[in-house]
């Protein structure tokens, strides 16, 4: 490997842990919330995240092995069969959110507001696309596709969380609980084309 690609490379593991790291915390701080408050959205959210930290701590051990000189394709074996895993449990999530949310409208279920549902998803509108953006720029570099689609993923985690914002910092100041079922199925178009290109992604690495 040469120096400036092995350079690229320690960038790109950095940009991992570090989203390894905040997936952590969302997942746990968004799964916790959502629990406590009987908040479908959030609760969905802090899955989404979960899933995220999955597919990010797969990249991260494929570039570590990369930059350590391993043996790239036996973690590329790993990274096919992780990525059916993944596109099977979005599958599922799509399901618990569509189901959730329409029997929350019908049922007229009432979460509680949430301070920290609405802290880690702000935290999250505005850190997701800075990390978008440094993963863009490292993946162009190395010519990752891996990568590509990790930044991609972290845009999509942007947009999901400020929808997740809108439908708490409503149901928070108004009580208007009937918003945050409305945002989960809003939420849901985003889940919807992850889970698509999750599969197509299944697909492809499968027949390679």
């Amino acid at each position: 490997m040469d120096t400036a690609r092995a350079t690229e490379i320690r960038s790109g593991v950095k940009i991992e842990v570090v989203t390894v790291i905040w997936m952590t915390i969302e997942m746990a701080v968004s799964i916790s919330a959502g629990i406590a408050v009987g908040s479908v959205l959030l609760t969905a959210f802090g899955i989404d995240s979960l899933i995220e930290l999955i597919s990010g701590g797969i990249l991260l051990w494929r570039l570590l092995v990369e930059s350590q000189g391993g043996d790239v394709e036996q973690v590329e074996q790993a990274e096919h069969r992780a990525a059916w895993v993944v596109a099977i449990a979005l599958a599922l999530l799509c399901t618990y959110v569509l189901i959730s949310a329409v029997y929350g409208l019908i049922v007229h279920a009432k979460p509680e507001s949430s301070a920290l549902g609405i802290g880690v998803s702000a935290a999250a509108v505005i850190f997701m696309p800075y990390l978008a953006l440094v993963k863009r720029r490292v993946s162009s570099r190395i010519q990752s596709e891996a990568l590509a689609g990790d930044a991609v993923e972290s845009i999509t985690c942007a947009y999901m969380a400020g929808t997740v914002l809108v439908g708490l910092v409503f149901n928070a100041l108004f009580g208007w609980w009937w918003v945050e079922n409305i945002a989960a199925l809003l939420f849901l178009v985003w889940l919807l084309r992850e889970t698509r290109e999750a599969f197509e992604e299944a697909r492809n690495v499968g027949s390679e």
